[in-house]
């Protein structure tokens, strides 16, 4: 595969800078206000999204009441993995229609639609009650939050892009991911809170449902703010939404299977994080306080790298904030799931989890900037919309199901390193292939 083209055309044509554009008319800017609004309804949704990782140990006794050590939470992570499988369906739809209707109404639209899911899990009777509706109830939800969240990712990170300042895409970027760990760390907070104020028998009952329950308050808030942003695309209504999906397919191929690929780490790598509650309770027998310590402290560090990588992106590059820190985590990970299960404390799982989520932040960030940069603007959102939901739900809708049937089968506490150095690998070569982006006109 030849590294200087890009489906049919040259990078040097496609990417070129271009100083008279640069120069030209300014794109919209939007203020730190404007950025708050964008983020914190991202945070939101992956709030409601991820929430579900954690109690998955909780929810699975509710609605899979499967015989054996590992049936009931097998059920739950799968059903966890279900919503990943209909991101690319999100990413098609959502993705297409902020490309042609602009980036502000698919961002409300998916709001919107992640909050009927919410309330759904948030509401459902358990199989105790309700039978075998139950979880039929909580897939259905799971695929409606899969479906809002393949479709936002892409429409909030072209709209940061297309209106941050020159030399600032980077840092203005990196608030997508950061606002994703102020999701976790909140996450984390409402379990450490609960597994000390509640009894496990409360905690399995109903304390699970509180954290969905509070995301629901703070839906209005964040359909205001919304409608408050800046529109920086508002001229794809002449295409069609098949157009625009089939111009993707047809002229930026190459970028959307690179993209995949070097998503499957950050994928993997993310959801290892979330599982770390799952492993810390079932595989290393910690305390359920202790083991949502590691969700607020994943969550944290996210939040602080991922402004770390999206700044030194705009200063060193795309490319090499990209490698780097996979490469790091490919090399760490193995010693320290080795030093966890070696000596599992509140200390050694605190200082995985952080090295973990800081080097995930890092490259995560990285390459949710260099992805939509390679590609214009009439296809930006769809492009990194099907690309986030595609690796997403083949590597990070796959990795809780999978770790935990490795560990189920294997007996091995290694079994979640070793995934995640596989995938590591695969995606060092993708980012390898694709060219550097910091330079490149976005407003092309």
């Amino acid at each position: 595969m030849n590294a200087t083209t890009l489906g049919s055309h040259p990078v040097q044509e496609a990417l070129r800078p271009s100083n008279a554009r640069h120069d030209a008319a300014a794109p919209t800017r939007i203020s730190r206000k404007a950025v708050a609004a964008a983020v914190a309804g991202n945070a939101l949704e992956f709030y409601d999204f991820v929430i579900y990782a954690y109690f998955a140990v909780y929810i699975g006794k509710t609605f899979f009441p499967v015989s054996g050590e590992f049936g009931s939470l097998m059920a739950a992570v799968a059903t966890f993995g279900v919503g990943f499988f209909t991101r690319p369906l999100g990413g098609v739809l959502i993705g297409a229609f902020a490309d042609k209707a602009g980036r502000k109404p698919a961002m409300i639209l998916t709001v919107a639609l992640i909050t009927v899911g919410t309330l759904g899990l948030a509401a459902t009777p358990g199989y105790a009650s309700i039978g075998i509706a139950a979880p039929i109830i909580v897939v259905f939800c799971r695929l409606l939050q899969g479906l809002a969240l393949g479709g936002e990712v892409g429409p909030a990170t072209a709209l940061l892009i297309e209106a941050a300042p020159k030399g600032k895409r980077g840092f203005y970027s990196s608030w997508q991911i950061a606002s994703q760990g102020l999701a976790v760390a909140v996450g984390g907070c409402l379990g450490v809170g609960l597994s000390l104020a509640l009894t496990p028998e409360q905690l399995a009952s109903w304390g699970w449902r509180v954290p969905f329950l509070l995301s629901l308050a703070l839906v209005p808030i964040a359909l205001y703010i919304r409608r408050s942003l800046p529109e920086t695309h508002d001229h794809g209504h002449e295409r069609s939404g098949a157009a625009i999906v089939g111009a993707v397919f047809r002229e930026h191929r190459r970028i959307l299977l690179l993209g995949v690929l070097a998503t499957a780490s950050t994928a993997v790598a993310s959801q290892v994080g979330n599982y770390m509650v799952t492993y810390a309770v079932q595989v290393l027998k910690l305390p359920g306080a202790v083991a949502q310590g590691s969700v607020l402290m994943g969550g944290l560090m996210t939040f602080v790298f991922a402004l770390v990588g999206g700044a030194l992106c705009d200063r060193h590059g795309r490319r090499l904030i990209n490698m780097l820190p996979r490469l790091a985590l490919l090399v760490l990970i193995v010693p320290l799931f080795m030093w966890l299960a070696g000596a599992p404390s509140v200390a050694t799982l605190l200082i995985v989890s952080a090295i973990l989520a800081s080097l995930t932040a890092m490259f995560g960030t990285a390459g949710l900037v260099q992805v939509p940069e390679l590609l214009p603007m009439a296809v930006r959102s769809t492009g990194l919309s099907l690309v986030y939901a595609i690796g997403t739900s083949i590597f990070g809708g796959t990795t809780q199901f999978v770790v935990t049937w490795l560990l189920a089968l294997t007996k091995n506490p290694m079994a979640p390193a070793w995934y995640v150095v596989v995938m590591s690998a695969i995606s060092l070569w993708a980012m390898w292939m694709l060219p550097e982006s910091r330079d490149v006109d976005v407003q092309r």
